[in-house]
């Protein structure tokens, strides 16, 4: 039993003691150890201005995201509900939103 103790105790000694040996950093530099974040550049200031079309774009996003997943497979299970036509309403209310910022140039990014 003590064998095998010792046997792994020395194993584990082994391969810690490889890997420090193999595992050296040619260069320590600031850029590749530094985190990559939403392609910001994490050492400048962190107090940027941020665009507010990333913020419409996320917004526009999650609310076809929740319409398609929840609203969408209603429509398919209650055919001749009344809820239906509201449900397709509501689906063409925000469609005709989303051209009309299409149409004013929210939604695009060259200006």
């Amino acid at each position: 039993m003590i064998l095998i103790w010792l046997s792994i105790f020395m194993l584990v000694f082994i391969m810690l003691t490889l890997g420090m040996f193999v595992n050296k950093k040619v260069s320590l530099d600031r850029e590749k150890s530094s985190p990559f974040e939403c392609g910001f550049d994490p050492l400048n200031s962190s107090r940027t201005p941020f665009s507010i079309r990333f913020f419409v774009i996320t917004l526009i996003f999650l609310i076809f995201d929740v319409e398609i997943t929840l609203l969408l497979p209603m429509v398919y299970l209650n055919m001749s509900s009344p809820t239906t036509y509201l449900i397709i309403f509501f689906t063409f209310i925000l469609v005709a939103g989303v051209f009309y910022e299409w149409s004013e140039g929210a939604l695009s990014w060259i200006k």
